[in-house]
């Protein structure tokens, strides 16, 4: 028998899934061009930093765009600089009413396109710099790549996908859970995107990998909204800091996940063959007589069954196997200990 001792659990949730990304792109270069240098990073499964410059196209023709555009902005500051001396000295004239009112209105009008001229012969300019900048291709963010198809000598154009990223310093798991077990999760129902920090339950994840048993530590980050069809699940998405954890947590890789849930008080964990049919235990009294008492379980989980209600603090609770218990009938009593632990 096990003497009840009511006590704080925190209920966990037990899933699987696969590792994702949390964040993945397309490389796509915003000009055309034939390519002249590639990383040795921009390879499958090649590692690369943020800002390093992963694919370079020729650049002449940009650079030649630039120079069009600079030898613009002299052409048009000049003639800017002529209307508007010229419209300054008619409008000096017109004080003496020396020119007419239709030369000082000509006179404007080719100011006020010299001035429109010049704005946008320094827009195209800067639209060629960044045009010239953008033939070398650099990373977004830390990562890896998936995959690639482009090579040296290859004309890409502008918007075509030449190979997929995804960064390494934050993945995420999608883990199936039963719509009753979110009752054992602090997470608000309803909620829309990511949650709070604080309302964010811990996740240990565990997996074989390399012949090492490997666990890793992250948060369950939001809860999506909809319920699969097919399986009636709800899916949490759990993340992991890579750069926290001793062994980063490799993306594809299958994994167990233990969701630490709501803290449960004055809980009796006992063994889970305690409880009998009707959800009843056999309760010793203080003679050392048997009596069936009805209880309320929170949960069954492993080996162990939660008991919320229905036995008070000390109270003996009988675990032996009995095939026929009577109401009343008298045992000899043997106290263990016992089981204690988050459940």
């Amino acid at each position: 028998m096990i003497a009840a001792d009511p006590q704080p659990v925190v209920l966990k949730v037990s899933s699987q899934g696969t590792v994702m990304p949390s964040t993945e792109s397309d490389l796509i270069p915003e000009v055309s061009g034939k390519v002249v240098w590639m990383s040795p990073s921009l390879v499958a499964g090649g590692y690369f930093n943020q800002g390093d410059v992963l694919l370079r196209l020729e650049d002449k023709d940009y650079r030649a765009g630039v120079d069009r555009a600079s030898a613009g902005i002299t052409r048009t500051s000049a003639e800017y600089e002529h209307a508007r001396f010229e419209y300054q000295r008619l409008k000096s004239l017109e004080e003496r009413q020396l020119v007419s009112r239709s030369q000082m209105e000509n006179a404007l009008r080719a100011y006020r396109v010299a001035e429109a001229a010049v704005r946008d012969a320094r827009s195209a300019l800067e639209q060629a710099r960044r045009d010239l900048a953008r033939t070398e291709i650099a990373a977004p963010f830390s990562g890896l790549v998936r995959s690639e198809q482009v090579d040296i000598g290859q004309f890409i154009g502008r918007g075509a996908p030449i190979a997929k990223i995804y960064a390494s310093n934050d993945v995420e798991v999608r883990l199936p859970i039963a719509d009753r077990q979110l009752a054992y999760l602090s997470v608000p129902i309803g909620h829309r995107g990511e949650l709070p920090l604080d309302l964010q339950p811990h996740v240990t994840l565990r997996a074989e990998y390399a012949g090492q048993m490997l666990t890793w530590h992250g948060r369950v980050v939001r809860a999506e909204a909809e319920i699969d069809i097919k399986s009636r699940m709800v899916h949490v998405v759990a993340r992991v800091d890579n750069d926290a954890q001793p062994t980063p947590l490799s993306v594809g890789l299958f994994v167990d996940a233990e969701i630490e849930g709501r803290l449960a008080e004055n809980v009796v964990v006992l063994p889970r063959n305690a409880l009998r049919e009707g959800d009843r235990v056999l309760i010793v009294d203080t003679e050392d007589k048997l009596h069936f008492r009805n209880v309320t379980p929170l949960r069954l989980w492993g080996d162990q069954v939660l008991i919320q209600d229905g036995i008070e603090a000390g109270e003996r609770v009988c675990i032996s196997p009995v095939q026929t218990a009577i109401e009343g009938m008298p045992v000899a009593p043997v106290l263990e200990t016992t089981p204690t632990g988050a459940a």
